[in-house]
């Protein structure tokens, strides 16, 4: 039997595309085996958001050939999108897949493998000119507790920084009707929770006929089976006052909502593109917490954009003081070369992004520590997802860790009473 190995770089779209391919090479008889093992097939998926994301592919690609220097090297993904010439430079590399097409991934081998291609085999289109989602399923998943389901591709917004635009093409919505199907089959599998992602999901159903996320959304809420719905990264134009009208009869949606901020500053949202303002961000949590009591609500920051003075940080530290997020993630930015922000005048020297950086996080432990302080001595429902040592640990509908001293089955839905906080995890005793 043929051995496949493979590893993911990147976002949660990037890991489901994972998970894609390896059921396809399962249904073809292969057997699925560690990364660093000996394998026939190394299939890296890459990502091409930062050059740091780029330099770990290559890393990647070299280490493929010592567990088996005969073993074929296929590349697909973000930085093969991108940069398809210089990555089938690199000596080790057999086959170079884009952004699409990858479902075919079974032939390109097949071909090289009978010599009738070129070396490396580089099938890499021109993803602009793309107007159909490439339809990808997962019926195996290496956990019982949570699925992620792509929901659609591609994105519109061109912010100044970002170079997914170029790596993932425009904006393509997934049928309602293939997700409801794929949805239901995880179902019988046991799964319970669906986190729905994409590259740009609040623009689902631009592509299609009267169809938007909110529809989707309802549509997976009326599966049987379902016991959770969560969102992936949303932009806050989603949530006007006609989304949250619906979103509140739907009591399967996990009142966890990650809303890409970037920065609290609107001069420095208007040098990103990005198209709200603060005040338009802050109009969409206060939504959200007119429906749901005390949700979490997450968020992405960079610090150290191009012309970003100490006020218009000082501005970023404000807002998410007043946002009260739950938790952030923060990036210093870097120069992604492509993209209109790599050449702007007034890069911020390193060390005030280090420190700016530092700053924010340690806000973001106060923040987090906060929120966690909200419920102690609170009920909270967690969906298990292991065990060890005779203690287990899962998730909230709000994605707080919360871990018991009990032995429970992963993919259990219990009842759990918050009595400490320790190590940035919720130590709770299961309600009998």
């Amino acid at each position: 039997m043929n051995k496949v190995a493979f590893v993911t770089l990147g976002c949660k779209t990037n890991q489901y595309e994972t998970d894609a391919l390896m059921d396809l090479f399962y249904k073809n008889r292969y057997e699925i085996v560690d990364f660093d093992d000996f394998a026939n097939v190394y299939v890296i998926n890459t990502c091409t958001v930062t050059s740091i994301s780029d330099k770990k592919s290559r890393q990647m690609i070299r280490r493929a050939k010592k567990s088996n220097p005969n073993g074929i090297v296929v590349v697909v993904g973000c930085y093969a999108q991108i940069s398809p010439d210089e990555v089938s430079a690199i000596e080790d590399v057999d086959i170079v897949v884009g952004t699409d097409a990858r479902t075919s991934i079974l032939s390109y081998i097949s071909d090289y493998m009978s010599g009738i291609t070129p070396k490396p085999y580089v099938i890499v289109e021109d993803i602009s000119k793309i107007k159909v989602f490439e339809e990808m399923s997962v019926s195996n998943i290496t956990t019982h507790t949570r699925a992620f389901v792509k929901i659609q591709e591609g994105c519109n917004q061109f912010c100044t920084y970002c170079i997914i635009p170029y790596a993932r093409g425009r904006v393509r919505s997934r049928t309602l009707s293939h997700v409801v199907e794929e949805i239901e089959q995880l179902t019988k599998k046991g799964y319970v929770e669906f986190v729905l992602t994409g590259i740009h999901i609040g623009s689902y159903g631009l592509d299609l006929d009267h169809v938007a996320l909110i529809d989707l959304i309802e549509s997976i809420h009326a599966i049987e089976g379902v016991k959770r719905i969560r969102l992936g990264s949303i932009e806050p134009r989603l949530i006007s006052a006609s989304f949250v009208e619906r979103l509140v009869t739907l009591e399967k949606v996990c009142d966890h909502f990650h809303l890409s901020l970037q920065s609290g500053s609107n001069t420095v949202l208007k040098r990103m593109n990005r198209k709200y303002t603060s005040e338009e961000f802050y109009e969409s949590v206060e939504r959200l917490k007119s429906i749901y009591n005390a949700p979490s609500l997450t968020t992405d920051i960079i610090v150290g954009f191009p012309g970003e003075t100490e006020e218009e940080f000082l501005e970023t530290m404000a807002f998410v003081e007043k946002v009260g997020f739950s938790e952030i993630h923060v990036f210093q930015f870097s120069k992604r070369e492509g993209t209109p922000a790599a050449d702007m005048k007034d890069q911020i020297d390193g060390k005030i992004k280090k420190s700016r950086s530092e700053q924010l996080i340690a806000k973001a432990s106060q923040l987090n520590r906060n929120y966690q302080e909200l419920f102690m001595n609170k009920q909270l429902e967690v969906l298990f997802e292991e065990n060890k040592d005779g203690q287990s640990q899962g998730h909230s509908t709000n994605y707080l860790n919360v871990m018991v001293k009990d032995q429970v089955k992963p993919g259990t839905l219990l009842k759990v009473v918050v009595t400490d906080i320790s190590e940035n995890k919720l130590i709770a005793t299961i309600e009998l």
